[in-house]
């Protein structure tokens, strides 16, 4: 998206309206308050309010800040593309995995022992279907 392009769509409502949403949504994954977002970006609740039905946009360093605490990116919170260096498409799945490094390399490997664990269970499940579906045909 050009520079022009992208003046022109923030001004339009529908605009305004999806960034806020995506604010929104990114902070209820982090079961935050609009008054604990408010706080970590240094503005009052009533602001983060108006960002995230639309009313205002941020300014630019407003968005890092925001992109910053919600753990995206700039881009993300203007276009709703996924995070480019994300080897993940689920922006969700990728907010988790970048909170397990802050985590005890107990607590991490007892996490990686059950996500192999589901891993295996699903390839099981997988490899029987074939079976049964020749078994029933």
């Amino acid at each position: 998206m050009k520079i022009l392009d992208l003046f022109t769509a923030m001004q339009s409502k529908a605009f305004r309206k999806a960034l806020g949403s995506r604010l929104k949504q990114l902070r209820k994954q982090k079961r935050w308050t609009q008054k604990e977002l408010a706080g970590k970006v240094d503005i009052r609740f009533q602001q983060l309010n108006k960002y995230e039905s639309g009313l205002n946009i941020p300014p630019a360093e407003m968005l890092v800040r925001l992109a910053d605490s919600l753990g995206t990116s700039v881009d993300y919170l203007l276009t709703g593309n996924p995070i480019e260096d994300s080897p993940l498409a689920s922006s969700r799945l990728f907010q988790r995995f970048k909170l397990l490094e802050g985590m005890s390399p107990s607590d991490r490997e007892a996490i990686i022992t059950l996500i192999d664990a589901m891993i295996a269970k699903h390839k099981v499940e997988g490899a029987s279907r074939p079976a049964e579906q020749a078994n029933d045909g």
